[in-house]
């Protein structure tokens, strides 16, 4: 994910060193935090209130906390790589990937995200920007999920939280897993007790880029749109924020309500570009459309039930 902001590069040494090392602690943390998560079975408030179960669970299943570590950190990094790669061939200044771990979550981390002096960005520079995260993590994803359909064991008792499937989870089990449909269709959710690590951190994968790729404020998608429809992404945004609260008050899901006021106080239209009178070429305009698709393939709109 990026966001747009100003982050002049540092004049004072120790502003630069305080820099990098707030985001490598940060990172360190997260490297703990969904190692934690994966080794308590994606159920980590248990063992966090109780120092004997943690340790038990640590102990039994660090294999498990290591690969799924592993596995959902490759994708964020991946995901914020590609990213910050741009912002080095356009010398636009920006942060290192700063990630954030939450260790009583049951994916253990809300992501990552690298702040950039976007005003310095033309609609051109914007876009791949922008595109360049969301593409990197899926093809890192895809193949990590890949891996845990294969690994899927829907024999096991449903106990504990569900995760919901986006469209892509449900096309890959019916083209990788047959097996487990059930009157010709997909379970509509994986349960806690299923789950192993692979396809826990492909989940995650998708529903990071999912997220991001959603069209509207400083998120990738509203970078993207904006780049690709200029001021009329505006009215795109709006839009997309009226029917997403109609949505959610209606169907009564209301897991995404702090990730929605998040991004109402960040502002829903996108600002202007360094230059938007630069013209994307026509392979980046249908790519960016078809970008559209990636929050309809990737995002779980039931998200997660307890």
């Amino acid at each position: 994910m990026t966001t747009s902001h100003s982050t002049p590069l540092p004049d004072d040494p120790a502003d630069s060193e305080r820099r990098r090392l707030v985001p490598l602690l940060l990172f360190l943390a997260t490297c703990l935090s969904t190692f934690w998560v994966g080794a308590a079975d994606f159920r980590p408030a248990a063992g966090l209130e109780n120092f004997r179960l943690a340790y038990a669970q640590i102990v039994t299943n660090w294999q498990q906390g290591l690969i799924y570590m592993g596995a959902v950190l490759a994708i964020l990094l991946t995901h914020e790589m590609g990213h910050f790669v741009f912002t080095l061939r356009f010398k636009i200044s920006a942060s290192y990937p700063i990630f954030i771990p939450i260790p009583f979550n049951p994916i253990g981390t809300m992501g990552a995200v690298i702040g950039m002096d976007g005003s310095k960005a033309n609609r051109k520079q914007l876009y791949d920007l922008a595109l360049a995260g969301p593409v990197a993590g899926l093809f890192v994803a895809i193949p990590v999920l890949w891996l845990g359909i294969q690994q899927l064991d829907l024999t096991q008792a449903p106990r504990g939280m569900a995760f919901y499937n986006p469209l892509l989870v449900e096309y890959m089990l019916e083209y990788l897993r047959p097996d487990l449909l059930v009157d010709g269709k997909c379970p509509e959710s994986i349960f806690v007790s299923q789950l192993n690590p692979l396809f826990m951190a492909g989940w995650v994968g998708l529903l990071v880029t999912g997220l991001n790729m959603l069209p509207i404020s400083q998120l990738d998608g509203g970078h993207v749109i904006y780049a690709v429809f200029g001021k009329r992404a505006h009215t795109i945004a709006r839009t997309f924020l009226v029917c997403t609260i109609a949505f959610i008050i209606i169907q009564q899901i209301y897991i995404w309500m702090l990730m929605l006021i998040l991004v109402i106080i960040m502002g829903v239209d996108h600002p202007p570009t360094s230059d938007d009178s630069v013209e994307l070429s026509e392979v980046r305009w249908r790519l960016g459309v078809l970008s559209l698709a990636i929050p309809i393939l990737c995002f779980p709109v039931q998200g997660i039930a307890i």
